[in-house]
């Protein structure tokens, strides 16, 4: 699933884009108007000249490429100020599709077995099976990749030592996974694993949502790597680079974890956001995330508010380019799945 050169994959992707740009200008009416007001071309020549939507559009259009019958799911964002939530509307292909994407990109550190998994956070966030929060999405979604599904969360919202102790107890000989959002995966998993003594030597850890509240405690990612590794003995952690927009589509952190990398359906493009060029290695711009997944709405080639670097290019963990995420951009609405929760902590 990691396995396309920077140029393997444009001329991979860019004949699909190009066809997936195609059909949603033909089923959506708001992005074909968008579109033309633009006077944007059919054809491209790279990955880079496809037109993106922002992504902060989805929090004020409503935009999908199915009828309103074919909706089977919808889903929202974190966000809670500004112009509101995103409405990402899937039909079951789309639903499908996701799920078998995410699952083949986390196959690449998980394997192909299903592990027993520590969930870093309450049952009580899956209630609504029909409409999701970004963060019961990511929750829910992951859950399907594990077995033996144990909550480090009570349903008051209080680590439950007791019932991690038993899952470590029975199945922390072997490989074990545990996914949670990195805020919460610091406060209620390391935090309690250091203070219980828990070894977590086994476990491999896929968590998500942003460094915000951590770099206010001055634990960067190089720092959560190494005091998981030296007070719990974990030490295969991978985190990712996802959106609700871009659902099913994750940046997956690469074993020696500087950088993240592009599944094979996917791609980035770092963007100087005066001027819009591409960016070349080592100067930071806007972060651009393309995928040939979304086809139920036009998400497959959005321009975030993130600012982020290539840190390479076919010379990483693994091929294509590999690049970090350094922050929001100033002035950007603040949003992230694990800090929905940490303002009520």
């Amino acid at each position: 699933m990691f396995t396309r050169s920077a140029s393997d994959r444009e001329s991979a992707l860019l004949p699909e884009l190009v066809a997936l740009t195609s059909h949603h200008r033909a089923n959506s009416v708001e992005y074909e108007r968008i579109l033309s007001s633009l006077g944007v071309p059919s054809d491209f020549g790279r990955i880079a000249d496809l037109p993106w939507l922002p992504e902060r559009m989805f929090k004020t259009h409503d935009l999908k490429s199915i009828p309103d019958a074919e909706v089977f799911k919808t889903l929202t964002s974190s966000g809670t100020t500004g112009a509101g939530a995103s409405r990402i509307h899937l039909d079951k292909d789309a639903a499908a599709a996701q799920t078998r994407h995410l699952g083949a990109t986390l196959q690449e550190v998980l394997g192909g077995e299903r592990l027993p998994m520590l969930m870093v956070d309450t049952i009580g966030i899956i209630k609504n099976r029909r409409s999701f929060s970004a963060r019961g999405a990511g929750v829910l979604g992951m859950a399907n990749f594990g077995r033996k599904h144990t909550y480090v969360l009570d349903e008051d919202d209080r680590p439950d030592v007791e019932a991690v102790r038993k899952f470590l107890a029975e199945y922390g000989d072997r490989p074990f996974l545990i996914f949670g959002f990195t805020f919460m995966v610091w406060q209620y998993l390391y935090e309690v694993a250091r203070e219980h003594r828990l070894d977590l030597s086994n476990g491999i850890l896929v968590h998500s949502g942003g460094w915000k509240k951590l770099i206010d405690r001055a634990v960067d990612n190089a720092e959560f790597r190494r005091r998981f590794a030296e007070d719990t003995g974990l030490r295969r952690i991978h985190n990712y680079y996802g959106m609700i927009e871009q659902i099913g589509t994750v940046f997956l952190e690469g074993p020696s974890g500087n950088s993240l990398y592009c599944p094979d359906f996917a791609d980035v493009v770092i963007r100087d956001p005066e001027t819009w060029a591409e960016q070349p290695v080592g100067v930071p711009g806007l972060i651009e995330v393309v995928s040939t997944l979304p086809r139920s709405y036009p998400g497959h080639v959005l321009l975030t508010e993130d600012l982020g670097v290539y840190n390479g290019i076919d010379d990483g963990d693994w091929p294509g380019k590999h690049f970090s995420v350094l922050g929001r951009l100033p002035k950007a609405e603040a949003r992230g799945c694990s800090d929905t929760f940490a303002g009520a902590a």
